[in-house]
């Protein structure tokens, strides 16, 4: 037994690190993006609230007979609201003192006299308070996993017209509560279906899972829930790219995790070392980190230069391939390494450098295979919402693996080889990587005025947020197409006129 707790006492730790992995990127959205999601939120709820669909409301007080039908918000005034932020997985959204109005169909039948019309109400003093609960479901994937909501009407007035006006207005009282009672039972229902089924439906378009291009793809999976404090909403993701020839391969994340703590924009994103090299990693276990120059590719300069470098092995080989076109072909020959300093991020990479001749039907002759050390500063930046790398070539080193004397003898290649690099290479690399990685944010919503920050081991971008689209168009796009049958069941009865119907 003694043994037993022992043994747990020393696997302890390495279940707490194992429970808590590093991200390889981080989100955190501040006070001042939850204002700018409340104002576009706001909307949403305002046309939610429109939509609401009211049950007719019929009833009989003595010889005063009623039947109300077709309800419809006509108006609304949310301007005292909030939204803010509740530790621990939480956000609140708060109306307070708002006002609906509201237009409806009237049949009333007093005695003999029955009267037809429309009848305009308000409902002032409406409070909404709803609280969301946020969390990663099963697939990593932000969602609204459950809702409270509590509605309340302090005042409710009626508006009558017609011939019965004076007649019936004294009876109004049946009427404004029962719409009362009906319209404060709607609201919440209506912000339930638009959190937990609309908002959700916008929070699938976050990209979690899926492919960079036809060599890799990106984990973008939440770890664990979201943390919130009273004025931060952090999110974990994975931030792990995967070959797609090997999409269940985990890379062990060992990188510094990244630590947000600046507050002032909307929103930041930091990115670790880890995030960078797995990319890298990928790209090479997929094998295209390799580039083939070959006959008119070449440079003519350096060409001549190679075949004067190499003129004692070229003087010794056949005539026939003598005049045989140059191939270079660079291989990186194991991962690149990211650094990322409060100074800049840097990109290490080995590779071989093989030259041959390649005569017309006949296998490729080596001239050279000589190892290469470079060192590419990294600018990193952010357009749109997609992430880009430019690269630049700083240090450059080529050395022969052979013998010292062979180095000494390739150093006069040294700048050469440095300016294909940089004119040739490097401009195929930096397409490549022109399109960039998508961040994981919703549909409909964008970054701008960014910033980025380098700092050890991580790097943070940090920018304000924009809606390029609103959450009703994005929502809109991506709902359900409703069928015929649900379109037809779910249209209101159209009211009797006949007064015996009451």
């Amino acid at each position: 037994m003694a043994a037993g707790g022992c043994l747990l006492l020393l696997l302890l730790p390495s279940l707490v690190t194992a429970s808590h992995s590093p991200p390889g990127c981080k989100i955190r959205i501040t006070s001042k993006g939850l204002d700018l999601v409340k104002q576009e939120g706001l909307r949403f709820v305002e046309q939610e609230l429109h939509n609401i669909t009211v049950s007719d409301l019929h009833g009989k007080e003595g010889q005063f007979q009623y039947n109300i039908s077709q309800v419809k918000v006509t108006d609304l005034q949310l301007a005292f609201s909030d939204l803010n932020f509740q530790p621990q997985q939480h956000l609140v959204f708060n109306i307070n003192n708002a006002s609906i109005s509201l237009r409806f169909r009237r049949q009333l039948l007093y005695w003999f006299f029955y009267d037809i019309g429309s009848i305009n109400a308000s409902a002032d003093g409406v409070h909404i308070y709803t609280v969301l609960q946020l969390a990663k479901d099963e697939a990593g994937r932000l969602k609204i996993s459950n809702m409270t909501c509590s509605a309340s009407i302090a005042r409710m007035h009626a508006g009558f017209s017609g011939t019965l006006r004076k007649v019936y207005e004294f009876l109004s009282t049946f009427i404004v509560t029962g719409m009362r009672f009906l319209l404060s039972q709607q609201i919440c229902p209506s912000l339930e279906h638009a959190s937990l089924v609309l908002l959700n439906s916008l929070l699938d378009t976050v990209p979690v899972r899926n492919y960079v291009d036809e060599h890799i793809g990106i984990d973008y999976s939440l770890l664990r829930d979201p943390s919130i404090s009273t004025d931060t909403l952090e999110l974990d993701f994975k931030g792990m790219f995967f070959p797609r020839m090997r999409e269940d391969q985990e890379l062990e994340n060992h990188a510094v995790e990244p630590v947000i703590k600046e507050t002032e924009r909307m929103v930041y994103v930091a990115f670790s070392e880890y995030f960078f090299d797995s990319a890298m990693q990928s790209y090479f276990q997929a094998g295209v980190l390799t580039i083939e120059l070959q006959g008119e590719k070449v440079p003519k300069d350096l060409e001549v230069l190679l075949r004067a470098t190499f003129f004692g092995t070229i003087f010794m080989l056949s005539p026939s391939v003598v005049d045989a076109p140059l191939r270079l072909v660079l291989q990186v020959s194991a991962p690149p390494r990211c650094t990322i300093k409060p100074s800049g991020t840097s990109v290490s990479v080995s590779a071989f450098l093989n030259i041959s001749l390649v005569p017309p039907d006949r296998p490729p002759v080596q001239l050279s295979s000589m190892a290469m050390e470079t060192k590419l500063s990294a600018k990193v930046f952010l357009q749109g919402k997609a992430l880009r790398v430019q690269l630049d070539l700083r240090r450059f080193r080529i050395y022969s693996k052979q013998s010292a004397l062979e180095s000494l003898a390739l150093f006069p290649l040294q700048a050469p080889l440095k300016t294909l690099l940089q004119l040739t290479i490097m401009p195929i690399i930096n397409e490549r990587t022109k399109k960039g990685v998508q961040i994981p944010l919703p549909e409909g919503m964008d970054f701008t005025r960014e910033v980025v920050t380098n700092h050890a081991g991580f790097l943070t971008v940090g920018a304000d947020l924009h809606f390029s689209k609103g959450l009703r168009e994005v929502i809109e796009k991506y709902r359900p197409v409703p069928t015929a049958a649900a379109y037809s069941s779910s249209r209101p009865a159209e009211p009797s006129l006949d007064p015996s119907s009451l």
